[in-house]
């Protein structure tokens, strides 16, 4: 039995290839990811281990807003200090201390756009710390020198490529507010990975790093080298002894490596197992294919496994037989699979990395765990779709096969099937309905909504072959009267083998039914952020801070001096816990607001919004039973905490104002940042398109300094999912991929098992071009038939779930992308025409004569 199994795998190369290369598809996913994960986390741990390499104790101080407000720093110290590092630095066992003050620095390159503004944290700015000879070995000299006073600066040379500079420009960059040069000494290299993959690196002399980031005289961290031979965790004590009781901590090199270590595992574990989710629908994918290939090679060897039966074969031996067949396909394939995957490993870096990833370059991580797992998991998933065919194989009676010979097989009733899809959908559907009407997006009821959808999709998968025949018929009556008898020919084909048609269908059906689920969604998220975004406001440009560090509040009345500019009103937010219910306070300038916002007041007016007054939205105002003239104290825990408000109107809540609607002076005091958190700008008519320029000259042209007209800022709001779902389409779409082979191969080993078949009705006249756009039809049937499942299913899905949007999206409702979903049947209608070109080719060439003799 084991020389039939090698024997038939030999023998049916060509009908195995489409399995096989669907195995090799959905293994290549899951190496690609299982290496990429192990590359990604060696690759972390390897920069992190380089830059603790001499680091025998780190110590960090927490920052505080307790010191005096000098420079750009805005008064935020440590603990740590110039004499602690020298205390330290005077403990036996010490071989070298470095101070050190870390920060961020946007630049904006030579053309004057910002470098790298949207993905902040990954600018980097830090002090250079020379030796004797003026050097510093964490930042090696590339060209020129390091900074060594206030109006100098380096930059990795990476970071002066990209912008456009040369030792000796003037570098224009932004901390924290606005625009500050200094000039390009040097350029240095470095291996932090945040650099390395699209970050910048700006270096200061210490004083300047301290003023920018800190206050004179402090540093953020002090990481200490030990002389050979020193015990790390008895200088760790000896240094902790000399910290304050609070604010600052030691941690040996050893300790932080091994924390930052299980980091970057967990950080990196994440990511590996979203992939293998997709990968997992990869091969789920591939199971319909399998399969169905071997169910059809099964049926076509039937007289084969009769013989074997006859001559002394046991049923027990016709499934080992068969599960051999497919364990040395899987295992074929599965390696091919594990060698693609590591090109998916190798690429996958970079692009993750063109959406600002930040991830490290290394090389490829090749762990043993990997390649089992790989080579495991295409072989089981080959075995297990192939086991219910062995099973049917098993069943073969030898007399009966043999004495049958050329006749069609009896159709297998679909009583039970159809019974387990309905014991599927059915409740599957019923718990969709009942996410319906969930409001909240918590743990329980994401869980209940993936059962729902699981179920749902399982039975739908079930019931394929029954919904085939009403939508199959439904086509063939298009196909037939534009066709004629090619039409009628493959609705009939089609409708021959439900079991196969819905197998074909369902593997279609799961990859367009979550992309249009996912598309749905993502759609309707999208128009509800825009409408949300400028829903009760009327401003034309909307000013924040791309580092999300706040704006100045005298910057507002910069922005209303413009010429052109009509209102500029500050919005800052606060805290509201009135007896137990949270609410955010929204502190501007209400004369400056009634210009650029929208509100309805169903009882006073903005107008009546004065210091010591606030209005709040209807919705709080029944959560916390609030009324006009009603006084509450913010619990902020400031000093001003005792200070009453009173509430002088109430408005039908806007996302332009929150819950509540206060002055700026009552809510900026008892903010975490004292800062604004944007300025919405009303032009003047005829003046809306050409205000940007003015704005940024204005507020110094920091690089850090976002306009955004009402357009930018809508799309701005959509680009965060805009982004999720081409990284989705991307996953999904091997799914999809792996599908179309589906196609291919169901047609090409339907075409042979019709050998018989297609010779006669080329005897009985119908041409090579007939015979081929008989098998073109009916490949698109099934496409089509695929996809109007997919989609519909995926529309129910992404309804029914729409409701656990609700809580963070309040104007969030089901919209459907009539464009997207066109383009998914067109995609589907070409997948059909495509799929159906070799098939239909190997038809058209069958010899006649041949043909009508096959058995």
């Amino acid at each position: 039995m084991l020389r039939t199994a090698l024997r038939n795998v030999l023998a049916h190369k060509a009908r195995l290839a489409m399995t096989a290369l669907a195995v090799l598809l959905g293994v290549a996913f899951v190496s690609g990811t299982l290496v990429f994960g192990d590359t990604v986390a060696s690759a972390f741990r390897n920069a992190s281990a380089q830059s603790l390499e001499d680091v025998a104790v780190s110590v960090q101080g927490r920052i505080s807003d307790d010191g005096p407000a000098q420079g750009a720093g805005g008064g935020r110290t440590t603990v740590l200090d110039t004499a602690l590092a020298n205390k330290i630095r005077a403990l036996p066992g010490v071989a070298s201390v470095r101070p050190t003050v870390h920060g961020g620095a946007t630049l904006a390159g030579k053309d004057g756009r910002p470098v790298n503004a949207d993905n902040t944290w990954q600018n980097l700015a830090t002090n250079y710390l020379p030796d004797e000879k003026g050097r510093d070995s964490h930042f090696p000299l590339k060209e020129g020198r390091g900074p060594a006073t206030d109006g100098e600066l380096a930059l990795d040379a990476r970071t002066a490529e990209k912008a456009g500079y040369r030792i000796g420009d003037t570098v224009r960059f932004a901390t924290n507010g606005p625009a500050l040069t200094k000039t390009l000494v040097g350029t240095v290299s470095t291996d932090d990975p945040r650099a390395t993959a699209g970050g910048t690196l700006t270096l200061f002399d210490t004083a300047t790093a301290q003023k920018l980031f800190l206050t004179p005289g402090h540093f953020h961290e002090i990481t200490v080298t030990a002389a050979p031979g020193t015990d790390q965790r008895a200088l760790t004590a000896q240094v902790q002894s000399l910290l304050p009781a609070e604010g600052a901590h030691a941690i040996s090199g050893a300790d932080l490596a091994a924390k930052q270590s299980a980091q970057i595992t967990r950080n990196t574990s994440g990511l590996t197992k979203t992939l293998l989710a997709f990968a997992g629908i990869s091969l789920f994918v591939g199971v319909f294919i399998i399969a169905n290939t071997f169910t059809m090679l099964i049926a076509q060897r039937s007289r084969e496994i009769a013989l074997l039966r006859a001559v002394g074969a046991s049923r027990r031996q016709v499934v080992r037989s068969v599960l051999i067949e497919a364990a040395l396909v899987g295992l074929v394939a599965s390696a091919a699979g594990f060698a693609l995957g590591l090109g998916i490993a190798t690429a996958m870096g970079p692009l993750l990395n063109a959406a600002g990833s930040g991830l490290p370059d290394g090389p490829l991580v090749i762990s043993p765990a990997a390649v089992l797992s790989s080579l495991a998991v295409g072989v089981a998933v080959t075995v297990l779709a192939a086991w219910l065919p062995s099973r049917k194989a098993a069943k073969i009676a030898p007399v009966e096969v043999l004495s049958s010979i050329g006749l069609a097989p009896a159709a297998r009733s679909l009583v039970v099937r159809n019974v387990l899809g309905t014991l599927l959908a059915g409740p599957g559907v019923l718990v969709m309905l009942y996410v319906s009407t969930l409001k909240t997006s918590k743990e329980t009821n994401l869980m209940i909504a993936m059962l729902g959808s699981a179920l749902t999709l399982s039975g739908m998968i079930a019931l394929a072959p029954l919904l085939s025949r009403p939508l199959i018929t439904l086509a063939g009556k298009a196909t037939t009267p534009l066709f004629g008898v090619s039409g009628k020919l493959a609705e009939q084909n089609a409708l021959r083998n439900p079991r196969r048609t819905g197998a074909t269908a369902s593997a279609l059906m799961i990859g367009l039914a979550l992309i249009t689920g996912l598309t749905v969604a993502g759609h309707s998220a999208q128009q509800a952020m825009g409408k949300e975004a400028t829903k009760g406001t009327s401003a034309d440009y909307k000013v924040t801070n791309s580092a999300f560090n706040g704006l100045d509040p005298a910057v507002s009345a910069q922005v209303a001096k413009v010429p052109g500019v009509a209102a500029a009103a500050p919005l800052t937010s606060g805290s509201l816990d009135v007896r137990g219910h949270f609410a955010v306070i929204t502190g501007t300038e209400p004369a400056a607001f009634d210009k650029v916002a929208n509100l309805e007041f169903r009882d006073g007016a903005l107008r009546d919004i004065v210091p010591g007054a606030i209005a709040v939205s209807t919705e709080f105002a029944e959560q916390a039973r609030l009324a006009l003239g009603d006084t509450i104290d913010p619990a902020t825990g400031t000093p001003e905490a005792g200070k009453k408000l009173t509430i002088v109107g109430v408005y039908t809540k806007s996302p332009a104002a929150g819950e509540a609607l206060g002055t700026l002076g009552d809510v900026l005091p008892h903010t975490g940042t004292k800062k604004l958190d944007s300025i919405l700008v009303k032009a003047e008519p005829g003046k809306a398109g050409s205000l940007e320029h003015g704005i940024r000259e204005a507020l110094g042209n920091s690089p850090l300094l976002k306009v955004q007209n009402r357009e930018q800022i809508i799309k701005a709001d959509g680009g965060a999912i805009a982004t999720v779902l081409n990284m989705m389409y991307g996953l999904l779409g091997m799914a999809v991929v792996i599908a179309v082979l589906g196609v291919v191969n169901t047609l090409a080993l339907s075409v042979s098992e019709r050998t018989r078949e297609i010779g006669m009705l080329r005897a009985v006249g119908l041409d090579r071009s007939g015979i081929k756009q008989m098998v073109r039809l009916e490949s698109v049937v099934i496409s089509l038939f695929g996809a109007l499942l997919g989609i519909g299913t995926g529309i129910f899905l992404a309804w029914a779930g729409g409701s656990l949007m609700t809580t963070s999206m309040s104007m969030y409702e089901t919209a459907l992308p009539s464009g997207q979903l066109g383009l998914f049947l067109g995609l589907a209608l070409l997948i059909g025409v495509l799929a159906a070109v070799w098939p239909a080719r190997k038809a058209a060439r069958l010899n006649m004569l041949r043909s009508i003799q096959a058995h």
